[in-house]
């Protein structure tokens, strides 16, 4: 069989189709760390991590404190 100009443009084509398809699946980092370091910056510059002063930890920690206090002294 005789290669025709058809063939030729057809091959070419899937040929170019094939290379597009594996550039798309390229990806921009080369570990997971840069990813990682990359999205929690992005997230920083959007302000999804701002420090905010909730109250909770402190609030929670003085009722653990008192529940402690409380059953040491039940059983003194």
């Amino acid at each position: 069989m005789v290669p025709s100009h058809r063939t030729n443009a057809a091959l070419m084509s899937l040929e170019a189709a094939a290379a597009s398809a594996r550039g798309g699946f390229a990806c921009l980092f080369s570990t997971s760390d840069e990813y990682e370091t990359a999205l929690i910056s992005e997230r920083r510059a959007q302000g999804r991590y701002a420090a905010s002063r909730s109250r909770w930890p402190l609030a929670m920690f003085a009722g653990c404190a008192l529940a402690v206090a409380g059953t040491v002294l039940l059983f003194s």
